[in-house]
């Protein structure tokens, strides 16, 4: 399998991933929590957060996938790479109200590092340098 293939794969199953979080907290907020790490449901009406990271997630998963229909490679590697932060931000936030540090690293740590790895993946496959043919002598 080559390279692109490999990263095609890689890069599909994060958008379906991404895609599938996003609906997961903008369909059923309360019953996503749990799985992100936090210890408790926020507050008062803090659930329309939990909304808006479904709404940063899908439109995550959005743009990967655009680029990913589209053939842009090179954009999708850094996408990628810009989107390894929002993992690790949501990693930050778990440790600082005090989720667990197994949630933390593994779930968002995780995530962020393999988001991040996909991204180098594809710069390195579109980073090769492409050789163009020599045009043909035309006998005289």
């Amino acid at each position: 399998m080559s390279l692109k293939n490999v990263n095609t794969v890689l890069a599909t199953a994060g958008t379906l991933f991404v895609l599938y979080l996003g609906l997961s907290f903008i369909l059923f907020p309360e019953a996503s929590t749990p799985g992100v790490g936090l210890p408790t449901w926020p507050a008062g009406d803090g659930g329309g957060f939990l909304v808006m990271k479904g709404i940063r997630e899908f439109s995550m998963g959005l743009v990967l996938g655009v680029l990913l229909v589209t053939g842009h490679r090179r954009a999708l590697g850094w996408v990628l790479l810009m989107e390894a932060v929002a993992p690790f931000g949501d990693m930050i936030d778990v440790l600082t109200h005090h989720g667990t540090a197994a949630a933390a690293f593994g779930i968002h740590g995780l995530t962020s590092a393999l988001i991040a790895l996909t991204g180098l993946l594809v710069l390195r496959e579109t980073g090769k340098t492409r050789t163009v043919p020599a045009p043909a002598a035309h006998p005289a």
